[in-house]
């Protein structure tokens, strides 16, 4: 069974840290660009970041600076590093894998894949 797994979510002070995870089962998550999506409350999915099958990387306006996408070595796991977390951070965190023009970051649509999310909540 394809899958894409999200962890790491949790409830964190304004100005904190958290890791997110998103790993891959039934594919090899290297050939893919991996994208991390946000939805909060009333609001639209968003893109925030994407590493491609490549290693480049893009990040949201909102997050560039705070966020840092990696993949391990083995590229079975990408990361979502969030450090100085906001309020308005607060949302459904959700991994996607694309397949086709993988080797770029190129914008958040055509996904292939789908994680069922992580939820953060950044309050005090």
């Amino acid at each position: 069974q394809l899958q894409l797994v999200e962890s790491g979510g949790g409830l964190v002070q304004p100005g904190g840290s958290l890791r997110l995870s998103c790993a891959a089962s039934g594919f090899t998550l290297g050939y893919y660009a991996i994208n991390w999506f946000r939805q909060a409350p009333g609001k639209e999915r968003e893109g925030v970041s994407c590493i491609s099958s490549f290693g480049g990387t893009h990040y949201a306006d909102a997050v560039k600076g705070r966020f840092t996408i990696s993949r391990d070595s083995a590229k079975t796991t990408v990361y979502l590093q969030m450090n100085s977390l906001k309020p308005e951070d607060t949302a459904v965190y959700y991994c996607a894998a694309r397949l086709v023009g993988a080797t770029m970051c190129v914008g958040y649509s055509g996904m292939n894949f789908w994680g069922k999310g992580t939820l953060v909540t950044v309050s005090s």
